[in-house]
């Protein structure tokens, strides 16, 4: 079953949209690799889609448990390799809202983030560092 269809605009710009919803998301190569860099680039998405989906199944998680996790802020930073260019590093950190998280939850958390479909089907040279901040 076909989810996006897309096109190319042209000048290293691509749209795609996501045909369930209509949401439409642009693209550009970024600066350092001949583009505007005026949008995410494809590397942006995947990195934070790693983030996103990690919140994601952490919302399954705290939903099933009843743990209050809104308001969880995340940053997300994306190292470039070359020879062949390559995303070789994510880091995403998450600002956790200011709670009182047993050791229990923490656990589940952590569990739910590192264990989502974009981090089990990222290439596993790509180092994937994650961190939580609890206030």
């Amino acid at each position: 079953m076909e989810i996006i269809k897309g096109i190319y605009l042209g000048d290293l710009r691509n749209e795609m949209t996501h045909l369930q919803s209509g949401k439409t998301i642009v693209t550009d190569a970024p600066l350092d690799n001949q583009g505007k860099g005026e949008s995410f680039s494809p590397t942006d998405l995947m990195s934070g889609s790693l983030a996103v989906c990690m919140l994601t199944i952490m919302g399954i998680v705290a939903k099933r448990n009843n743990i209050a996790i809104e308001g969880i802020q995340f940053k997300v930073i994306k190292i470039m390799a070359s020879d062949p260019r390559r995303v070789s590093e994510i880091h995403v950190e998450f600002d956790m809202p200011l709670r009182n998280y047993s050791e229990k939850e923490k656990d589940l958390l952590r569990n739910a983030a590192v264990t989502c479909p974009v981090a089990k089907s990222l290439h596993p040279d790509i180092i994937q560092n994650v961190n939580f901040n609890y206030k």
